[in-house]
């Protein structure tokens, strides 16, 4: 019998997962699989690596918001784990699930992990931590931070777009030097992310040309411009247009960056904390398989 390890978030959406682990225990028995739940708690979830390597399981299946999933590739890749990697979104964003086009149907997406179909993705690494979708830091990263859970839970991804429409007015730019695979740029922007697919935020599209398989990552910082030119950039990005190639938008493909700023800035990593910059970041080609 094929047996999975669902890695699962109590407390994501809304809570509202838990209201949908029975289902998919039954679900997979109705598939001959297992289904073994593995509750995350705070302050570190290490003892999965030992709880995974005593089971041998086929799978582990991460089910929460982007923060979960993150910090499952994270036991696979620290703790070597052979195994693909599969994601229910239930949290306040799902944008690698959105990108790959999974749980769109449930149904499908289970009978995917349970035949087995993957596909190999790329990951980014700063330092020892690894991200599944996107580095970042600036305004929109400090806005994150900055936003209650329970506002969270209650309003999902409007309660990021709320606060920022309440911090335009003070918005703040930083001098950034940045290093693609050894070319050097600068540019004053409002903010940057580093990505691994193309949804961003819970925006889709928000580049061309990016692939979660192409040994790359995509820099984008919003360049220092006027109100009417951020309105303009955040209508593209909310009508699921790209904004890679606008005047506003510094746009580099590379497999590292090292991004620098004299201020204090901190950076985020798949919605969690991440370190201060100075950021090193590097692509890691094809290190983890997903189930899509």
């Amino acid at each position: 019998m094929r047996k999975f390890v669902l890695f699962y978030n109590p407390v994501s959406g809304s809570a509202a997962f838990k209201g949908k682990l029975d289902m998919m225990v039954e679900a997979f028995q109705r598939r001959g699989a297992l289904l073994i739940p593995y509750r995350t708690k705070a302050g570190g979830n290490d003892g999965l690596i030992a709880f995974v390597r005593e089971l041998q399981p086929d799978g582990l299946i991460a089910a929460g918001g982007d923060g979960t999933v993150h910090e499952a590739a994270n036991l696979i890749m620290k703790g070597k784990l052979d195994l693909p990697l599969g994601i229910i979104g239930s949290g306040t964003s799902n944008d690698f699930a959105t990108y790959l086009g999974i749980n769109e149907d449930l149904e499908k997406y289970f009978d995917t992990i349970v035949e087995g179909r993957t596909r190999r993705c790329d990951l980014g690494l700063v330092g020892e931590e690894y991200f599944i979708n996107v580095a970042s830091a600036g305004m929109m990263t400090s806005i994150a931070h900055e936003v209650a859970p329970s506002l969270k839970n209650a309003l999902g991804k409007n309660a990021y777009y709320l606060k920022g429409l309440g911090e335009l007015a003070r918005f703040h730019s930083w001098n950034l030097k940045v290093l693609a695979d050894g070319q050097a740029h600068e540019v004053e922007a409002y903010l940057f992310v580093i990505i691994n697919s193309s949804t961003v935020g819970s925006m889709k599209h928000v580049a061309e040309g990016v692939e979660v398989d192409d040994g790359l990552l995509d820099f984008l910082a919003i360049r220092k411009v006027g109100v009417p030119q951020l309105m303009a950039i955040g209508k593209d990005l909310i009508a699921g247009r790209p904004v890679s190639e606008m005047d506003a938008v510094l746009h580099l493909q590379a497999e590292s960056f090292t991004v620098s700023t004299e201020e204090a800035l901190e950076s985020d990593l798949d919605g969690e904390v991440g370190p201060m910059l100075p950021l090193t970041v590097r692509a890691i080609k094809r290190a983890i398989e997903v189930y899509c």
